[in-house]
């Protein structure tokens, strides 16, 4: 398994998982506004490093020449 994929992991893990569990303990806690909050904004952030560390450097392009 590469760097890259490793890293992948960790990142969609964290971003979906680690913003879940903080959301659930903030709310469990009495801070459910606070926890959806941290959840928006790591599953955004989340998606975002995805796009630009992994999709965003790929070159989609059709054939040339036609």
């Amino acid at each position: 398994m590469t760097r890259s994929k490793l890293l992948l992991g960790l990142v969609l893990l964290s971003g979906i998982a680690g913003s879940g569990l903080a959301r659930r303990a903030l709310g469990e806690a009495g801070y459910s506004n606070l926890g959806v909050l941290i959840f928006v904004f790591g599953y955004a952030g989340m998606v975002f490093a995805v796009w630009f560390g992994w999709i965003r450097p790929l070159d989609i392009t059709g054939p040339a020449g036609r």
